[in-house]
């Protein structure tokens, strides 16, 4: 530790930390616009300058370090003179935008030049203007007004991986932008608008409609993905206008993924539903409430009593909260059912009993960053948990081996040290082969089982290289995603990961959907109760709940025919189906097949709880009222079950609801409570689909958020692969083709695609165009008549 002397103040501060960070820690103010404490060290709006006893002139404050006896003056004459020069330099070519500028009332500069600037400019020349570039649906620009701090350049390099936009030019003739003309497409760009100290980067879908004096902030969690990233829900009245990152160093730092950010633009939407409709002769007519639940509730009792407690489902979107998970259970289970499930993308469902408490991480998220070795089994970390992502290239910047074994050749944010792209159906036998060459390194034995999955040979170079990396590794972490657990055999990849993780010592994770943790944690399983107990009455999971179909059912936030493994199967079981019960935001899905249509509230208008990845419960309160008559999801649930008369349902507040969950303690811990493995199954003819759900078409929510569905990442679903496999098939690029699968089809393009594997094509589910083609399995294509 060092002693230094700042505007009088004697501070005891870390070797190696520079002037600005010694004084924010201390509280002491220092001026500047390109340092952030999150990027790195730039040095070029030199608002920062600070005087040094014993040096001739001013000094930047953010690039000067620390040294033993340092007294620094931040408000002395020669620093605000020095601080004043520089800020009528930036003020040269700055319009006067003020007024209509959406950076007003946050803007630093507006701020500083209140502090540091002159009543009158000296400048007498014409002022310089940029020409403005369209980068995208959710950024815009307005570039005269940019003082060159290159944040937003840092950032792409540094934090997003991706060097989007850059400096080009010198002098007055410099410019930020992209270099030849492009679109931002990293699913971190809205954080560049946050960093911006100028209005040159602005929110595109919040753009001239409202004031930040205007906005009353309120914390929240976001609902997309594992993470539970920290928001602030910005709202006006009864309007919710933006979302912005809450800091938060142990989750998501100061950042946001652009689908967290934006999502809120779907609230909305002309598809919201904000009446109780009931269906009447075949048609849905709009009621009120008493009706509504009243009709609910006879004719959950009518399905009971004629067809039994087992013909009665229960499925939940992974975005419900614990409240509306715990409920919708213990009010299935209580009418005599335990159908009921979350985990609507998953397949294979052969290792229930032998399951964990709930799907962990393995270890802190923080923790991510300081690993040295990891493998991705079946994850686009990137796309589907960008903040996980943002970890590992922390940790990829501090020399750790990043590899990857995928179906689907993934573009990252780091470069990757091995990587096995194998399709699908070879996707556990090249797990196992890995095992095999780590046994072999480790001088330990594999289970019989897993040698019959290596029969396709010895293990390939890159299988060896990365089973020499897993080896070699000393703090090591392998992480499933949602490729792995919606597999066709994810069973066995989970036992093969808890295998490989022994061999070399390891810890293994998962990266699961939403608020998945938590659905397990509150019971929200055909297999378990609260906590982890076994259930009373052991019901059906997600995917036979469809095959063959129940009678009757009840939705909480999910639109089947896009949310499910088969959503083919799904939209044909709710068909002929005697009843059924939606709870939904949105009218369109749920309107196709549902007898009854009860308004939810989103996730900005209810209280709840989350829990991430890491284990963590995060409780949060609504921002605003939910729109027209909806209600929050626990709410509707608790009311059903008083109609229904079940014992247990006398709750005032979601806080009652978790607290009762929250009862039982549960310890994480990833290991299968009994390790298995099977026999590798017959391989079906044809191609094999991978099944890819885009980061946009993820929830109910995202598909309906406007200026997400306009980004390159949400392009119109098509059928790829690469250009040997359509030269077999006698196809070309661009055609139209016919996809069959599970009996139904699809008429799409033929796009090339040199990420997909051989005997494989890619078909993004999500899509109301591909819903008719069920999951993962053996698909033909043919060309389409002219």
């Amino acid at each position: 530790m060092l002693n230094i002397e700042i505007d009088g103040r004697k501070l005891e501060v870390e070797e190696g930390s520079m002037v600005i960070e010694a004084a924010d820690a201390a509280g002491i103010y220092i001026p500047r616009f390109c340092y952030h404490k999150k990027l790195s060290v730039a040095a070029n709006c030199r608002m920062c300058l600070v005087e040094v006893e014993k040096v001739g002139k001013p000094l930047p404050a953010c690039a000067t370090p620390v040294t033993e006896g340092m007294k620094v003056h931040t408000h002395s004459a020669k620093a605000v003179d020095a601080q004043k020069g520089v800020m009528e330099f930036l003020l040269i070519n700055h319009p006067l935008d003020c007024p209509i500028c959406d950076q007003g009332g946050e803007c630093q500069l507006q701020d500083l030049a209140v502090g540091y600037g002159g009543d009158v400019s000296r400048f007498q020349e014409n002022k310089r203007v940029v020409m403005d570039k369209y980068i995208g649906p959710l950024i815009a620009t307005d570039m005269t007004r940019c003082i060159h701090c290159t944040r937003c350049v840092r950032f792409g390099q540094e934090i997003a991986g991706l060097m989007e936009l850059g400096a080009t030019g010198r002098g007055e003739h410099m410019r930020i932008g992209t270099y030849i003309e492009n679109t931002v497409d990293s699913e971190l760009s809205g954080n560049m608008i946050d960093l911006c100290p100028v209005g040159a980067l602005t929110s595109r879908p919040f753009r001239y409609s409202a004031r930040s004096w205007e906005l009353q902030d309120h914390a929240s969690v976001s609902p997309h993905d594992c993470v539970g990233s920290n928001l602030t829900v910005q709202a006006r009245g009864n309007k919710v206008m933006r979302v912005l990152p809450r800091e938060n160093e142990g989750i998501n730092e100061t950042w946001l993924s652009d689908r967290d950010r934006y999502s809120y633009t779907a609230l909305d939407s002309s598809d919201r539903l904000s009446t109780p409709m009931i269906r009447r002769d075949g048609e849905l007519r709009a009621t009120d409430w008493t009706t509504a639940l009243e009709f609910a509730a006879a004719g959950l009792r009518k399905l009971i009593q004629q067809r039994g407690a087992d013909s009665l489902g229960a499925l939940a979107a992974p975005t419900s909260t614990v409240e509306e998970f715990y409920l919708l259970q213990k009010l299935t289970r209580a009418l005599g059912s335990g159908n009921v499930d979350h985990r609507l993308r998953a397949r294979d469902f052969s290792d229930d009993e032998q399951a964990p408490l709930f799907p962990w991480l393995g270890q802190s998220i923080q923790e991510l960053e300081d690993l040295d070795t990891v493998l991705l089994i079946g994850s686009n970390v990137r796309k589907d948990q960008p903040l996980i992502a943002h970890r590992l290239r922390k940790a990829f910047l501090k020399g750790a081996k990043v590899m990857a074994v995928n179906p689907l050749d993934y573009d990252f944010s780091f470069r990757l040290a091995g990587k096995v792209i194998a399709a699908p159906y070879d996707l556990p036998g090249a797990l196992a082969r890995i095992a095999g060459a780590l046994s072999a390194l480790a001088g330990k034995a594999l289970p019989d089982t897993v040698r019959a999955w290596m029969d396709s040979g010895p293990a390939t170079q890159a299988e060896q290289s990365i089973a020499a990396h897993l080896h070699a590794g000393e703090r090591t972490t392998l992480l499933l995603g949602n490729a792995a657990t919606g597999h066709a055999q994810a069973a066995d990849l989970r036992a093969l990961a808890e295998l490989i993780a022994g061999l070399c010592d390891a810890r293994f994770g998962y990266l699961p959907e939403a608020n998945s943790a938590g659905g397990w944690l509150a019971g929200c399983l055909p297999q378990r109760g609260v906590a982890g107990d076994a259930a009373a009455v052991k019901g059906r999971n997600a995917y036979d709940q469809f095959v063959p179909p129940l009678k009757g059912y009840i939705l909480l936030g999910t639109e089947p025919a896009l949310d499910c493994w088969d959503g083919a199967a799904a939209r044909r079981a709710l068909a002929g189906a005697d009843f059924a019960v939606a709870l939904s935001m949105f009218k369109q899905g749920a309107d196709e097949h549902a007898d009854v249509l009860l308004p939810m509230a989103a996730f900005t208008e209810t209280s709840g709880t989350y829990v991430n990845c890491e284990g963590r419960l995060q409780s949060f309160a609504g921002a605003v009222a939910p729109p027209g008559e909806a209600r929050p999801g626990w709410k509707i649930l608790r009311v059903l079950g008083n109609l229904l008369q079940l014992p247990g349902f006398a709750y005032n507040s979601s806080d009652e609801v978790c607290a009762e969950v929250a009862q039982k303690p549960a310890t994480p811990d990833n290991h299968l409570r009994e390790w298995r493995l099977h026999t590798p199954p017959i391989r079906e003819a044809g191609l094999t689909r991978i099944v890819d759900v885009p980061a946009y078409a993820s929830d109910m929510l995202v598909r309906r958020a406007q200026p997400l569905q306009l980004t390159r990442d949400n392009a119109k679903p098509a059928a790829r692969m690469n250009a040997g496999q359509a030269s077999r098939l006698g196809l070309t690029g661009n055609a139209k083709v016919q996809v069959h699968l599970g009996g139904g089809q699809a008429e799409l393009a033929l796009l090339i695609d040199k990420r997909v594997p051989d005997g494989c094509v890619l078909v993004a589910a999500g899509y109301a165009e591909t819903a008719d083609l069920g999951g993962q399995g053996a698909a033909h294509v043919v060309g389409s008549a002219p």
